[in-house]
């Protein structure tokens, strides 16, 4: 009480932050606000723009006495500002107090919907902040008004594309592709019916997955085979309808997959296939995950939605058999010739054992 007595009254204390990156105050009377772009800790005054009977929300308009967690953003495009990218929601918290969040948000939905609360929890699994981003799916449009296209994340609670130079969480290489993409698809004829460009990376392949509406022309086609010989190891795939439709323009090359080092496998994947989007997490996942479940020479292991193969593969270089679960058919026979092909690399030390 004494502490609130030393702010002004208008002023708001930020108790929380939820999984919108909305902080989250109580004003005197007890009704809950939310507030883009304030953290935890601070006081802060803010722009109300929506009510209902029991919160408020708002946009932050200033900060009175700043966070020790709050970080300047690392991308120029980040902020609460009208055409601000809307693809990331907490470059102003350090890395570190964002997991801390989402750890406490995982919390307390257990407690709240399942009423249980853990035992042990592990420590996070912390990865690199900036140039993680393997998959994403870039709007594409036409403007008009500028005569130009952009590419990118749409701006913050828009249906508009927002005008990005550059994304540092993207992969470098993919980051410095952002104009040239942009100056390839306002050459093409098709400049208006190419609304998507879905991007999936593996560790030595960058796979562009162009939606397009109508047949593309040979001279459409030709410039973006000009565009992969300028910039190493891009291979286009085409997209003329739904996903079903996705082939590769040009068969040949090096294919699209990862590596698991430590258990000796290469996972080819195709662009439309579930992969984890930041690949070093994902070597630490599947590395821990096993270590934890210490599989035996002697035991049977079954993987439920097994997907690819991500943990059945490694899996199945220590158990005496693995039995992979997949709905999706595609991916049951995806996963079948994953472990064809791995079975055929020289995994001396470990050999894979028999898997369905």
């Amino acid at each position: 009480a004494g502490q609130a007595a030393a702010v002004p009254a208008d002023w708001l204390f930020v108790e929380s932050l939820d999984l919108d990156a909305q902080g989250v105050a109580h004003k005197p009377d007890g009704k809950v606000v939310f507030i883009e772009g304030a953290l935890p800790f601070e006081y802060v005054s803010a722009h109300l723009n929506r009510s209902k009977n029991n919160w408020e929300q708002g946009t932050l308009t200033q900060v009175h006495r700043a966070s020790a967690q709050r970080v300047t953003p690392g991308c120029p495009h980040f902020g609460l500002h009208t055409g601000a990218c809307g693809g990331c929601k907490m470059q102003h918290l350090h890395t570190s107090a964002q997991i801390a969040v989402k750890q406490r948000a995982l919390e307390d939905n257990l407690w709240h919907l399942g009423k249980v609360r853990p035992e042990l929890i592990l420590r996070p699994i912390e990865g690199p902040a900036w140039g993680y981003r393997y998959r994403a799916r870039l709007s594409v449009r036409f403007v008009r008004k500028k005569d130009a296209v952009l590419i990118g994340f749409h701006e913050r609670k828009s249906r508009y594309v927002a005008d990005m130079q550059q994304c540092p969480v993207l992969p470098p290489q993919v980051s410095a592709m952002l104009l040239p993409l942009r100056a390839l698809i306002a050459s093409l004829d098709a400049v208006q019916t190419c609304p998507q460009i879905e991007l999936a990376c593996g560790d030595r392949v960058i796979a562009l997955v162009l939606r397009h509406l109508e047949a593309l022309s040979s001279a459409d086609l030709a410039k973006l085979r000009g565009f992969a010989k300028e910039h190493a190891n891009v291979q286009w795939w085409l997209q003329p309808k739904g996903p079903e439709t996705v082939r590769l323009l040009d068969e040949g090359g090096e294919p699209l997959s990862y590596a698991l080092p430590e258990f000796g496998i290469t996972m080819p994947f195709r662009p439309t296939d579930f992969t984890q989007v930041n690949p070093s997490i994902n070597q630490v996942l599947v590395s821990r995950a096993l270590r934890l479940l210490g599989a035996q020479p002697t035991e049977r292991v079954i993987d439920w939605f097994c997907g690819l193969g991500n943990f059945t593969l490694p899996l199945a270089t220590q158990a005496g058999a693995v039995l992979g679960i997949e709905g999706s058919e595609v991916l049951v026979a995806r996963s079948r010739q994953n472990f064809k092909e791995n079975c055929a690399i020289a995994l001396v030390n470990r050999p894979l054992a028999a898997t369905k």
